[in-house]
């Protein structure tokens, strides 16, 4: 066979390592040859493909964060209008199957494909961990670590200068970064999006810590977190240009009211993409390894229109359909957990 692959979205510790795993399996197991398009999906459309062999470069590939591929996003509408152009390439280049690796949004665009011939097999991915029907996503690991590792570094500055420490983690929709390196890194308050915060609420857990002789106090905050109606105004800024909200920095805005209903002194830390960055933590390469291994033997297999997913340890497929149309959110109950820990 010929595969090709592609990466798309994000960047995210692991890709590498799915890419890596893809073309050794094909090689080592069934001698077949691997390609890569360019910057996602406009690689595709464009027709711009590098062959990938089986040799050193790739072995080194599993310590490298980002993609050798490139990465990019689409407007759906531009993928979806370029469905025969895409058909043409693949075809042109007499490749027999597509293992493109991406979030809930690459996993759409895969069904897409899949349900207009395409054969596909989806590899998910994102640090955010909020794909549906799959325990963990490689790169989540990694971005806690690197989360966590800043909460604790804020930990001693915090307590030398008797402040409250922000700390603004990625989570445009759900809020497992957040919990995590919250919970991980002893944060005594955590924000995320599917919990509506109350500013009051958390200026009194913050007081009482004080009150009770504690110096300061750190609150771990996901970017998409939400004030409940009528406790705190938030800043409009619109949608981008493929239509994802633009969020205005809620870290610095609950700073803001903090210092304007406190004395405390409070600074934000926003993290930003360096949890995106960087060496991928060995679960999150043998996680996007597995991803790569399994992936490939069901392209071997013919089971086109699925993904591979982990569940209760074990490397599944499940259909492209339940990969997509809704986030994993945070259960409440695990949020409820870490909010035993708060104050």
């Amino acid at each position: 066979m010929r595969i090709a692959t592609l990466t798309s979205g994000g960047d995210c510790p692991g890709l590498n390592a799915v890419i890596r795993s893809v073309v050794r399996t094909s090689s080592a197991e069934y001698g077949s040859t691997v390609v890569g398009y360019e910057d996602g999906w406009v690689g595709l459309l464009e027709d711009r493909r590098v062959q990938l062999y089986d040799d050193e470069g790739i072995d080194r590939l599993l310590i490298r964060g980002g993609t050798i591929l490139g990465t990019g996003r689409m407007k759906t509408e531009v993928f979806k209008e370029g469905i025969d152009r895409i058909k043409e390439n693949l075809a042109d280049a007499n490749i027999d199957a597509l293992i493109p690796i991406g979030g809930e949004g690459t996993l759409k665009g895969a069904k897409f494909l899949a349900d207009n011939g395409v054969p596909v097999v989806g590899v998910p991915k994102t640090i955010d961990n909020d794909v549906n029907n799959t325990d963990y996503t490689f790169g989540f690991d990694t971005a806690v670590a690197v989360a966590t590792d800043a909460v604790d570094r804020l930990h001693t500055t915090a307590e030398s200068h008797n402040r409250v420490m922000i700390v603004e983690v990625m989570g445009r929709h759900v809020g497992w970064i957040a919990l995590h390196s919250g919970m991980a890194g002893g944060a005594h308050y955590i924000v995320i999006p599917e919990e509506p915060f109350d500013i009051n609420e958390i200026v009194k857990s913050m007081e009482r810590r004080f009150q009770m002789g504690e110096k300061y106090g750190i609150i771990v905050v996901a970017e998409g977190a939400k004030p409940k109606d009528g406790t705190m105004e938030l800043e409009d800024r619109g949608t981008d240009v493929f239509g994802h909200k633009i969020f205005a920095g809620i870290g610095e805005m609950i700073g803001k009211e903090f210092t304007r209903r406190t004395d405390y002194d409070v600074r934000t830390t926003v993290l930003g993409h360096i949890q995106r960055g960087g060496t991928p933590t060995a679960f999150d390469r043998v996680l996007a390894t597995r991803y790569g291994v399994h992936a490939t033997r069901a392209v071997h297999e013919g089971d086109f229109g699925s993904a591979v997913a982990l569940q209760s340890g074990e490397v599944v497929r499940i259909p492209l359909s339940e990969a997509v149309g809704q986030l994993k959110t945070v259960p409440p109950g695990r949020y409820r957990t870490a909010k035993a820990l708060f104050g």
